[in-house]
């Protein structure tokens, strides 16, 4: 009965072994390994265990490559992989490389997907042309009249400019700039309308593929459209401001003009309260008049009979007034 027990213990020890040893150890991936006609040493595969490396993710890409032909050794791979690369995906471009008889290397191939850049997209674009299609850029010509244009350029990647060179965003920008141009140097939009290659042409020999990552093969305009009649427009808005203008001014004279006759109106209230003061000092002067002698009685009372008759004069001919 122990010696049962044992076995069973025994037997269960070692399916557990097994169990880690194959988990450990990735038995069957050397086993498809030495199928494929790759060998990789189960030591190998246990150093990639210890350096925190997937092992199919580099076996795999190892055996794709061998069966293509690339000459490319597991230590390559193992290195691009530690340094953050996409071990598969540098492979398939090198394979597609290779089919489409382009020179790539290895080293520049594992530079230009740690760059950031798709290796594989990138291969496949120098085969494949793409076509990078521009917003809707407006310009105005010499007219005034607004231009839209929509424009598609095809271009082709650049391997060896590929790291360090200006992506699809630059391109774009550089043809925006080269329709402004042209649209603006045009004495009339219709010139525009008329011969939508000279914008083509303008922009295809400025050289505007320089320092990108791209070739650029041809530059076709998809859409040219009219726009607003922006000369007419500007011109409306500045006589809108020197009406406002003119306005403010006139304005500012009114309220100076206002400010004027109420200044002269104070004014005229201060001569008429100092006529007041005057005539309030006519009689003080009479009675001083009269005290020293200087004025006689019988001339005070003449004085009073012409200012009566004065009153009396006036008061006939604003009846009359009033009548009339």
């Amino acid at each position: 009965m122990e010696i049962g027990i044992g076995a069973i213990l025994l037997i269960i020890g070692g399916v557990i072994a097994l169990a880690l040893l194959f988990t450990f150890v990735p038995i069957m991936l050397w086993i498809s390994a030495m199928a494929s006609g790759v060998y990789v040493g189960l030591t190998t595969l246990i150093g990639m265990r210890l350096r925190r490396i997937t092992p199919a993710g580099i076996v795999n890409p190892l055996i794709k490559a061998r069966k293509a032909g690339l000459d490319v050794s597991i230590e390559q791979l193992e290195t691009h992989y530690l340094a953050g690369g996409n071990v598969n995906r540098v492979v398939d471009a090198l394979i597609a490389a290779q089919r489409a008889d382009i020179d790539l290397m290895f080293e520049r191939a594992a530079a230009i997907d740690l760059a950031g850049r798709d290796v594989l997209e990138a291969v496949q674009m120098s085969v494949n042309p793409k076509v990078i299609e521009t917003p809707v850029v407006s310009a105005v010509a010499k007219d005034g009249i607004e231009v839209k244009v929509i424009a598609r350029v095809t271009v082709r990647a650049n391997i060896e400019r590929l790291v360090g060179g200006a992506g699809e965003e630059t391109i774009i920008a550089r043809v925006g700039e080269g329709i402004v141009t042209t649209n603006g140097s045009a004495n009339s939009h219709k010139e525009v309308l008329e011969n939508p290659d000279m914008i083509s042409n303008t922009v295809l020999n400025k050289g505007l593929d320089s320092g990108t990552a791209f070739e650029i093969l041809s530059i076709d305009i998809a859409d040219v459209d009219v726009g607003k009649n922006i000369g007419a427009t500007l011109q409306m808005d500045q006589a809108q401001a020197d009406k406002n203008i003119a306005q403010a001014k006139a304005e500012e004279r009114r309220a100076m003009a206002v400010a004027k006759e109420q200044e002269m109106r104070a004014r005229v209230e201060e001569m008429r309260a100092k006529v007041v003061e005057a005539e309030a000092e006519v009689p003080m002067a009479m009675a001083q008049a009269l005290r020293e002698g200087k004025l006689g009685v019988m001339d005070y009372y003449n004085m009073q009979n012409v200012m009566a008759d004065t009153d009396m004069r006036k008061s006939i001919s604003r009846s009359d007034e009033e009548d009339a």
